[in-house]
Order: structure tokens, then C-alpha cells, then sequence
């Protein structure tokens, strides 16, 4: 396998047109992510049918023209778990892709593990191996070894055999269609939390009254702006649980504020002083000017909990009777919202195991459940299944 970079504009340029006339390519990326504010790309890797090749994005500054290519509707990317390169790619033009092949989300419509890693699918659809030696490797240090060059480019180099092979096994199930909705699914997902306000992310802030929500959202407001100016990880200008107990307590010098424990470290205690500022500036905003409380998606009632677990159970059996991932069709929170919905009556649009091709498979007897018109029991030792579910006489 080739194992030279790409360091040249012109060579990056040429590369993006043979992609555009391929019309399909897989690819992958090696980032470091917990040193600056946005990961940094320290590779990108391509293949198509005749090439295999590595770009150097510390060379090749401007990669504009493979961000358009990978959001366009002409050209079909293949990926393996590709969120971090979904999300490369809204940040960098601000699009999703549109024909997006990602070949973890299809193994799990092929079989029961969910998610799988790269090397554990190559083996089981192709039965090869790949190394895995190369795992701590520091990206953006160069110059790159021939053996990294060359691990980094097996993980795009395999990705088109494989899918050839996917399509063809999910096609003759009748599963292909259901493979492309959650590729489109996961892109869509994607570019709406990026979208989302950096405080929604943080840990904790959900369970917060009104008056310390305001003072969390301000201070997480200052933190992502200080993360950016600094190009730092925000977590790394202030910690999720600092942030909350700051919110919490509303001290009003940074006396009060080196109280909490690991607030005096000099990282975070030559910031207090902004800080305390940010606390100041939100404690004088009126009452009828603070955010309505928060209900966390994760707040569910012991009810619903019960209900939801009798729906795995439900959920788990229609899986093992198909083969499939019960991690891809539907989590915990699934489960657990679909029991509030019905119960509910809430009309914020169907639950999504009730939506789309998880609804046609799954919903009847999701429903049948909640509605008492089954009755379930073990089955015999022999059976592909390990519960049988039966209509109510």
C-alpha cells in the first residue's frame, strides 16, 4: 500500500477532482481533540477504486474543496462510526452530507453487535486483520512513520469492499432502505446538536431552579467565548461540576468562590476574578426575566421505568428474531419516552420507535404491549428466540 502524503495544494486539488469523477470514496480521519477548542485534523485518508492515498492537512491548509465534495448529492462517502467527520464537515461548510454510507450503523443491521470497531469488522465481513498498533499515535507530530502512514490508510482502504458486501446482504433482506435512513438520521442528529446551545451540554444543568439556570448559562456562555480565544477545550477552562456548584453557590468574591474545592488551582484561580463578574451580572437580571426550569429528557417516573424495561424485553426478542443490533434499534431513553408518549398522549411528534422503519417492525407489538393485548412466557430451550409473545384470548 502507497504510504506517501499529500503536501501540496495542486496534488489536493487533483486528488478532489479523480474523487468527483470516481463519484465514490471512502473515507476516514486521524484528530487530536482534547487540546484545543475544536479538534485538530492531523489526517485525512481517502480511497477509491484506484487510489489509497493520505492528505496532510497541516501542509495543505485549505481542504474547502473535499468539505463541498462530502455535502454534495453527487458523490457517496463511505465512513466507519464517521460522527467526528460528520462533524468536520458542518463546521467546516456548514452542510451535512447527502449520500453518507456509514458501514458500523449497517453492521448492526446485519447482526446483533452494535457498535462494532473497524478491525472487528473487517475481520467478520472480509476475514482479514488489521493492525492496531498504532492507536496512541500523536497526529499532528511529524513526520509521520511509514508504519503510521500505513495504519491510517488500512482504515479507509477496506471500507468500499465492505460496503459492496453490506449493501448486497441488507439488499437481499430487505433491510438497504432502512440502512440509509439511519445514515441519514445520524447526519441529521448531528448537525442539530451542533446547533445546540454549548450549556445544554453541560452536565447537571437541567436539575438547576430558574435563578442558578441563569447563572450557569451565563457563565457557560463566558466559558466557550474564553475556549475559543484561547483555543482551548472548554472543560479544561472550567470543569462541568466547578461550573454547576458556581451557579449553585453565587459567591460574590473569589474568597467565597476558592471555598469549593479545586477552584484554588491556578488554572481556574486566575480566572475567578471574570468569573465572579459573569455571577454578578446574572444575579441582577430581575425575576420575571429568568429562563423557564429545565425537565431533563433523562427525568422519568419509577412507572415509566418499569413499563420501559418490560418494552426491552419486548424489543430485545423481535431483535434476536431478526438478527439485529437492539443498541441500534433502540436505547434505554427510547423505550422510556415511548412509554410517556402513549401514556401521555403527549403530541410533540411520534416517538421514534414508532417512526419511520423501527415503526412498521417494531410499533404493533410495542403498542400491543402497552395496551395489555399480549401475554409473553419463556420459550422452549431450542427456540431462536428466548421469550414468546402471544396475543391475549
Amino acid at each position: 500500500m502507497e504510504t506517501k502524503i499529500l503536501t501540496y495544494h495542486e496534488d489536493f486539488l487533483e486528488l478532489c477532482e479523480h474523487i468527483r469523477q470516481c463519484g465514490i470514496v471512502a473515507f476516514d480521519s486521524e484528530f487530536v481533540s482534547d487540546i484545543s477548542y475544536r479538534p485538530e485534523l492531523g489526517l485525512l485518508q481517502f480511497a477509491t477504486p484506484e487510489r489509497c492515498v493520505a492528505v496532510d492537512p497541516l501542509a495543505v491548509a485549505i481542504l474547502t474543496s473535499w468539505w463541498d465534495i462530502m455535502a454534495d448529492d453527487t458523490t457517496t462517502v463511505i465512513v466507519h462510526g464517521g460522527q467526528a467527520e460528520i462533524k468536520f464537515c458542518v463546521q467546516m461548510c456548514g452542510r451535512i452530507p447527502q449520500k453518507l454510507i456509514d458501514i458500523q450503523i449497517a453492521e448492526g443491521l446485519r447482526g446483533r453487535s452494535y457498535p462494532m470497531s473497524y478491525s472487528a469488522i473487517v475481520e467478520r465481513v472480509l476475514g482479514r486483520r488489521v493492525a492496531s498498533s498504532q492507536t496512541r499515535t500523536d497526529w499532528l507530530r511529524r513526520p509521520l512513520s511509514p508504519e503510521q502512514i500505513h495504519y491510517a490508510l488500512e482504515d479507509a482502504a477496506f471500507l468500499p469492499e465492505i460496503w459492496e458486501r453490506q449493501s448486497k446482504s441488507l439488499e437481499s433482506c430487505g433491510r438497504l432502505q432502512w440502512a440509509h435512513a439511519e445514515f441519514d438520521r445520524m447526519c441529521q442528529d448531528i448537525f442539530e446538536e451542533e446547533k445546540t446551545p454549548p450549556w445544554e451540554r453541560v452536565s447537571g444543568i437541567h436539575k438547576l431552579p430558574r435563578r442558578d439556570l441563569l447563572v450557569a448559562q451565563r457563565i457557560a456562555k463566558w466559558r466557550e467565548e474564553e475556549a475559543a480565544h484561547r483555543n482551548r477545550p472548554p472543560r479544561r477552562i472550567l470543569r462541568d461540576d466547578l461550573l454547576i456548584d458556581l451557579a449553585k453557590r453565587r459567591p460574590k468574591t473569589v474568597q467565597q468562590a476558592l471555598a469549593t474545592r479545586d477552584l484554588n488551582r491556578p488554572e481556574y484561580r486566575k480566572r475567578l476574578d471574570d468569573i465572579i463578574v459573569v455571577i454578578e451580572e446574572a444575579c441582577s437580571v430581575p425575576d420575571e426575566q429568568l429562563p423557564p426550569r429545565l425537565r431533563s429528557r433523562d427525568e422519568f417516573s419509577s412507572d415509566e421505568q418499569v413499563i420501559s424495561r418490560l418494552l426491552g424485553l419486548a424489543l430485545g426478542n423481535v431483535c434476536a428474531e431478526l438478527d439485529i443490533a437492539q443498541s441500534l434499534v433502540g436505547t434505554n431513553r427510547d423505550l422510556t419516552e415511548l412509554v410517556r408518549a402513549v401514556r401521555s398522549g403527549e403530541k410533540t411528534g411520534p416517538p421514534r420507535l414508532l417512526d419511520g422503519w423501527r415503526g412498521e417492525v417494531f410499533g404493533e407489538l410495542l403498542r400491543d404491549v402497552l395496551d395489555g393485548r399480549v401475554r409473553f412466557r419463556v420459550a422452549p430451550p431450542n427456540s431462536s428466540t428466548p421469550l414468546i409473545f402471544e396475543a391475549q384470548e
